[in-house]
């Protein structure tokens, strides 16, 4: 039987299926393990032992180098990881990576037996794909769908490799293919060769897994997959290089130091093994190679290499500075990597860090703000407008980013934290532009030299006292995902609604009296408006937060907060009792 067109078409439907199942299987593990893939990067370490150990495990959830290292490439593109904290994570990825081809050498296991019987691919493929489509159509739950998923996927993947093997059956007949492999022989030309291949295909593990299906034909030899393994590990980094096209210096040198470490482990173990076999005159270099031989091959080259390498690892970073000067100007920093798209749960983390640093920063222009009503100062003013214009560029990017991030495959978890955050920056970006208000009504008091009654300024610094509450209670609700802080927003929120009313209220008694100017008048009505503001914006973040917590998104945030309120609960009325207590209006001097 020889080899023909249509095994031709058999090995490209194979290879089709089996990228389609490992890009299924890969985005199904990582929506299952979003949260736990979360906790793994807010480990990220300076230790590169750590690192490593991290880059192994979010490798292992991912089964992708490639996704691993242009996660990577991304974060410190952003600024979110330094150069020296990516070598370890770099380094765990290529060695994370070698599970794959093990799992794929499945597909190899001959002989009889129970046992064997149950772990060869014409067993667990069919009951995989079995398991995963019960879980997917009969499921509602999310979690549970996302594990058929992976079941599917990797029936998807074994199907597709178990294709690619009956393709190149017949090639084991050709002498055109026996003269071919010989040629891969030589160490350069297979280093090349595995290369160029997955540089073209950019997935190592897809590479691997075709010449784990040549393995089949009995004609590939120990002595040729060797160097064709290298060449693979070599090939990998393209993603990463393809990556940080445009991204910043330190990105760039991140994709420099996937592609250094495996360029030098392959130049220095390559003469190594050449070397050791013309002293010894290894029998078995000539020998076929099975499959999961490669895949014990490919992880005994990346413990070599990350043995040999180990002393001098902290030189990658120089030497990729080296490599990418500083008088590069292509890039800066991003604030949120398109890059991350491709890892959802990893991208909504990212958000929401960027959106705690943007609600900070709103917090502190408004605490700032009420010290210039107190005592004005230039420096201070400056501070607080610059403040607005970053908290507006926080708005614009996380506004943008969020919509593209909400086309993605997220779960239902990290769906309900894009959505609460797309909610809430715009009440974030109101804080900062109502302290701008309070600014420009301290520089009309601080120009034209006027003062508030000794009345006025006691009810007005009562008002920002429980606003400056508010603001935190809010702040430490969604910072730290505190509930209790939330629970306590709406209470306050009346009082201040409260104390909005008697001020304006006093504030006509004192202008019939004579004791308040009109001028002086519309200023403070202007303060207090605005911190009546900020209180409801603080009320629909605490909103937000609870909303999401009794996971009723059927209802709206304000329709939300007039059930908390109607329902008058004991809670409610106890903390409303004491932030009224807390913040009574003062005796009229």
């Amino acid at each position: 039987m020889g080899f023909d067109i249509f095994d031709i078409i058999s090995l490209f439907g194979g290879l089709a299926l089996f990228l389609f199942g490992m890009n299924l299987m890969s985005s199904s593990l990582e929506k299952r393990a979003g949260g736990r893939l979360k906790s793994l990067l807010s480990n990220i370490t300076s230790n590169p032992i750590k690192g490593f150990l991290l880059g192994v495990g979010v490798t292992a959830v991912l089964q992708s180098s490639s996704a691993t290292t242009v996660m990577v490439v991304g974060f410190v593109n952003s600024g979110l990881m330094t150069l020296g904290q990516s070598v370890g994570l770099i380094v765990g990825a290529n060695l994370g990576a070698s599970i794959t081809p093990w799992l794929l050498s499945l597909a190899g296991v001959q002989g009889g037996g129970i046992i064997l019987e149950i772990f060869k691919m014409s067993t667990i493929t069919p009951v995989m794909a079995f398991i995963g489509a019960i879980l997917y159509i009969f499921n509602k739950k999310p979690a549970k769908r996302d594990t058929g998923m992976i079941f599917l996927g990797f029936a998807i993947l074994m199907y597709g490799m178990e294709a690619m093997s009956g393709a190149v059956d017949g090639l084991r007949d050709m002498p055109q293919f026996g003269e071919l492999i010989s040629v891969l022989s030589n160490p350069i030309v297979g280093v090349a060769a595995g290369t160029v291949i997955t540089a073209i295909i950019q997935s190592s593990s897809a590479s691997i897994g075709i010449l784990q299906a040549l393995a089949t034909t009995g004609k590939i030899s120990y002595g040729t997959a060797i160097p064709v393994i290298m060449g693979q590990n070599i090939g990998t980094c393209i993603s990463a290089i393809l990556s940080c096209i445009g991204a910043s210096k330190n990105a760039k040198r991140a994709a420099m130091i996937h592609l250094s470490f495996n360029v030098i482990s392959t130049v220095v173990v390559l003469p190594i093994y050449y070397l050791v076999y013309y002293l010894f005159d290894f029998s078995f270099a000539p020998l076929p190679v099975s499959s999961w031989e490669i895949a014990l091959i490919n992880t005994a080259y990346k413990i070599v290499s990350i043995a040999l390498l180990a002393p001098v690892l902290r030189f990658l970073e120089p030497l990729s500075r080296l490599l990418i000067r500083d008088s590069d100007k292509n890039g800066e920093e991003t604030l949120l990597d398109e890059r991350l798209l491709k890892s959802p749960a990893v991208a909504v983390a990212r958000c929401r860090a960027v959106t705690v640093a943007m609600a900070e920063e709103a917090a502190q222009s408004m605490f700032d703000a009420f010290r210039e009503l107190g005592t004005f100062d230039e420096e201070l003013s400056e501070k607080i407008m610059r403040a607005e214009e970053h908290v507006d560029y926080y708005e614009d990017r996380l506004g943008t980013y969020l919509v593209k991030l909400s086309g993605q495959n997220l779960s239902a978890a990290d769906n309900a934290e894009a959505t609460k955050l797309l909610h809430m920056i715009s009440d974030f970006e109101r804080v900062s532009d109502h302290a701008v208000n309070i600014l420009k009504s301290a520089e009309e008091i601080h120009e034209k030299k006027l003062s508030f009654s000794s009345d006025a300024m006691r009810e007005l610094n009562t008002m920002i006292d429980a606003v400056s509450e508010i603001i935190s209670l809010a702040l430490a609700s969604f910072r730290d995902d505190d509930l209790n802080s939330a629970v306590m927003v709406e209470p306050l929120e009346q009082v201040v609604d409260n104390l909005k009313d008697r001020i304006r209220m006093n504030h006509v008694k004192r202008m019939q009296t004579g004791e308040c100017t009109i001028e002086l008048g519309f200023i403070l009505t202007d303060l207090v408006t605005n911190l009546e503001r900020v209180s409801d914006h603080c009320s629909n973040i605490a909103g937000y937060m609870l909303e999401m917590s009794e996971a009723n998104t059927d209802v709206g945030v304000h329709e939300f907060l007039h059930n908390v309120r109607s329902g008058e609960t004991r809670e409610f009325n106890d903390y409303y009792d004491y932030f009224k207590v807390k913040y009574r209006m003062p005796e009229r001097a």
